[in-house]
């Protein structure tokens, strides 16, 4: 999966001139983050990391994921409304995960209460790598689906700009016009545009729920203003605000400040350490509103690690999308081998097979947000101590995928630069609305290619592992 710049990577003159313009281009088209020292000040900010060169990825490959993008957002949709399937699959999890119970006791909660709710928004991204496995040609293996907060659609969406650039200074200006456009901030916002009109109040405003720290506000901007352009009021709040300050009316409308809320982006909400007892109160107010929350905490709860070990089961697919065939044969081709460690004899199998050759497997706990997944001999020290206990149950154990390593310098603020041997792993935006049971909307959108160097395990952008890419596709 070469690129055509290999000559380039041992031209240190070119590359050291391609890595000055490269930062000033960044910086002149907002692929911005605020730093650590001033995470929520934007008088001080740098550029995000970036790769130097778009990233070679198989174009078959490429458009594999975007045709089943729309059959994942089915899916993610049909698991939300399916209480039995979530009940089965979760009943082992919420027995050890505590924070995958909280969110489950707010889901029964609402649902005796009834939903206010009729419209629901998703904004899903499903990330993928490209397994060289033994022989053969790459394959497009699914590493999961983010169900909430899937962050950067707003900076990739600048970063094509920014490569662009980089290869015409190095002389490549016929490769830099086969860069593809991409902007998911404009379907993620076309999404909440949607929501917000079918809620039918001209008034009402949309409210990003945002983390307390955000060094990550400028990814963000990108989909708000979008949504200004759209003559859409926009305001950010954080749980303790929703704590303080938010309110139902009646008929359960929600109100911050005396606005009307048609809408909840969640940026936040994802990890345990977003919450505390007085959050948990906020996400309850949130959950029993009127407002469309993007997602619904069912939706949230369709994303978790162990739904996706059940998704690969025989029959599961089949009994959730019934009449969809081709849909199932799509979503199925791109599983990594998924398998349960629920107590059991099958589960007991599974530890022995996972301590027995650990670096054929990734430990996955129910957890987003990237730095959290288990390699090698963690990994092994990890089952050997749970291997007996029911907390294995919260985890899965996956298929390790095995990417074929390329060359790239990643750019990072105050490091030296040095050519490193990475990997990709590329994200599609999906986004979809559902009024009652008709899904009025459903599209992929966009995409995220990220790079970190091989001795990284786990950890995307915001985790300071990976840096954003853009898809040279070959």
């Amino acid at each position: 999966m070469a690129a055509p710049w290999e000559d380039v990577l041992r031209d240190r003159p070119a590359i050291q001139e391609a890595a000055a313009v490269a930062v000033d281009a960044a910086l002149l088209q907002g692929v911005l983050m605020r730093t650590e020292g001033q995470p929520n000040a934007s008088d001080v900010v740098n550029f995000a990391p970036f790769t130097l060169l778009p990233s070679a990825v198989p174009s078959a490959l490429f458009e594999q994921a975007y045709a089943v993008q729309q059959d994942f957002n089915m899916l993610v949709d049909a698991i939300s409304q399916n209480k039995d399937f979530l009940e089965h699959t979760l009943a082992s999890t919420i027995k050890v995960d505590d924070f995958t119970a909280r969110l489950f006791r707010i889901y029964t909660q609402v649902l005796e209460e009834g939903l206010a709710q009729s419209v629901f928004l998703g904004i899903n991204r499903s990330d993928y790598m490209f397994d060289s496995g033994v022989d053969g040609p790459p394959a497009l293996k699914q590493i999961e689906i983010n169900t909430i907060a899937a962050s950067f659609g707003g900076l990739t969406s600048r970063t094509v700009a920014v490569h662009g650039q980089v290869l015409k200074v190095l002389g490549k200006h016929q490769e830099a016009s086969r860069l593809l456009p991409n902007n998911p901030s404009r379907g993620l916002a076309l999404g909440i545009a949607k929501a917000w009109e079918l809620y039918g109040s001209p008034s009402a405003v949309v409210m990003f729920l945002v983390e307390e720290v955000q060094r990550n506000i400028f990814d963000q901007r990108c989909v708000e203003n979008e949504l200004w352009n759209r003559d859409i009021r926009v305001i950010r709040k954080r749980f303790r605000d929703v704590f303080e300050k938010g309110s139902l009316d009646e008929a359960r409308r929600l109100y911050m400040d005396g606005q009307e809320v048609a809408v909840v982006y969640y940026r936040e909400g994802y990890v345990p350490s977003n919450y505390n007892e007085q959050n948990w109160e906020a996400r309850l107010l949130l959950e029993r509103s009127r407002a469309v929350k993007c997602p619904d905490i069912a939706t949230q709860l369709a994303g978790t690690k162990k739904v996706q070990q059940e998704l690969s089961c025989p029959g599961t697919l089949e009994r959730l999308l019934p009449g969809h065939a081709e849909a199932v044969t799509r979503i199925r081709a791109t599983f990594a081998g998924l398998y349960s460690l629920d107590m059991g004899a099958e589960g007991d199998k599974v530890a022995a097979m996972a301590i027995a050759d650990p670096d054929r497997f990734v430990l996955k706990p129910q957890r987003e947000g990237g730095g959290n997944n288990l390699y090698g001999e963690e990994l092994r020290q990890v089952m050997e101590k749970i291997r007996d206990s029911p907390q294995r149950t919260s985890y899965i154990l996956m298929d390790k995928i095995k990417p074929r390593p390329a060359m790239n310098y990643l750019l990072r603020a105050h490091s030296p630069l040095q050519v490193s041997e990475c990997i990709s792993e590329l994200g599609i935006f999906g986004v979809y609305v559902r009024r009652g049971s008709e899904l009025v909307l459903n599209e992929a959108v966009g995409h995220l290619l990220r790079t970190k160097a091989v001795e990284h395990a786990d950890g995307g952008v915001a985790a300071g592992v990976a840096v954003l890419d853009t898809p040279y596709l070959v």
